[in-house]
């Protein structure tokens, strides 16, 4: 496998790990990252923000796409888990 595979493959599972491990302990109660748009809103500032890193030799636009879309993946992710762990909570024992 070459360099720049690898690094594709890096960023993307990054971007997932550390945008969905974000938005479960620091966003938990913040109304807008339990929005339907936020896991765009977070895909597309995340490839805008590593985008420049693809005047590196070894990374590229795909690589700074990757990011973004693993970004988009685990910001829903996060959402869908705090749903189902807010829904728990509410949910009467018997």
């Amino acid at each position: 496998m070459s360099v720049e595979f690898m690094l594709l493959i890096a960023a993307g599972v990054g971007g997932y790990y550390l945008t969905r491990n974000f938005v479960r302990r620091r966003l938990r109660f913040v109304d807008a990252a339990q929005s339907i748009f936020a896991p765009l809103v977070a895909g597309v500032l995340a490839t805008a923000l590593v985008l420049p890193l693809a005047l590196l030799p070894a990374v590229s636009a795909w690589t700074a796409v990757c990011f973004g879309l693993g970004a988009m993946f685990g910001a829903s992710s996060a959402r869908h888990t705090l749903r189902r762990e807010d829904g728990e909570l509410r949910r009467l024992a018997p």
